[in-house]
C-alpha cells in the first residue's frame, strides 16, 4: 500500500477541526456568509505552470486511506492534465503546503469567497525540550489567514489550537 503523506495527515486535521469552527469553513457572498455543511478540502497542487487547487469531498467523513487514495489521483490527474469540474470546484477550506520545496514559513491569501487558508511549511528535526531534556523533535510551522469579515483573530486561535492538538496526537486522526 501507498505511504501516507504529512498531507494526508493535515487535510484530515484540517476536516475534523472545520466541524468545531462553522465560521472558518464558511463562504462570503455579496449578500451573506454561508457556513457550509459539507467540508470539502482544497489542496493546491504545484504544476509547471502554476498552482491549482484539487478538492477533497467531505474530508471530515473520511478515513487518512481514503483521503490518501483521493489525494494522489487527484494530484495524478492534475499532473496529466484530466481534472474533472467536480475535482477543483466546491472547496470550503484551501491548504497551500510548500513544505516540499523547502519552505519553512509563508502566508498564503486567502481564495475567495473562502473564510481562511492554511499555509504549510516543511517539517523539519529540530532540538525541542521535552520534560526538561534536551531531544529532537519534528516541528512544522502552519499560518492561518483569514478573512475578517466572516471570522477574527480569536476564533481563528481557537481553531490553530484545535488543529494543533490532532496534528500533536496523530491518534486522534484514526
Amino acid at each position: 500500500s501507498e505511504k501516507i503523506s504529512l498531507n494526508d495527515f493535515v487535510v484530515r486535521a484540517i476536516a475534523l477541526a472545520l466541524r468545531q469552527y462553522p465560521n472558518i469553513n464558511a463562504s462570503l457572498t455579496e449578500q451573506e456568509i454561508i457556513q457550509h455543511g459539507d467540508i470539502n478540502v482544497g489542496v493546491a497542487v504545484a504544476l509547471e505552470n502554476g498552482l491549482l487547487t484539487v478538492v477533497v469531498r467531505n474530508a471530515d467523513q473520511k478515513d487518512l486511506d481514503q483521503i490518501s487514495w483521493e489525494s494522489r489521483q487527484l494530484s495524478q490527474r492534475a499532473r496529466d492534465g484530466k481534472l474533472r469540474n467536480e475535482d477543483i470546484e466546491g472547496s470550503t477550506f484551501t491548504i497551500s503546503n510548500l513544505g516540499m520545496f523547502g519552505i519553512e514559513e509563508f502566508s498564503a491569501i486567502v481564495n475567495p469567497p473562502e473564510a481562511a487558508i492554511l499555509a504549510v511549511g516543511s517539517a523539519l528535526e529540530m532540538p525541542v525540550v521535552e520534560d526538561g531534556v534536551l531531544k529532537v523533535g519534528w516541528r512544522m510551522k502552519a499560518t492561518l489567514s483569514a478573512d475578517h469579515r466572516i471570522t477574527d483573530g480569536a476564533e481563528a486561535a481557537h481553531f490553530m489550537q484545535h488543529l494543533a492538538l490532532y496534528l500533536e496526537q496523530p491518534w486522534r486522526l484514526v
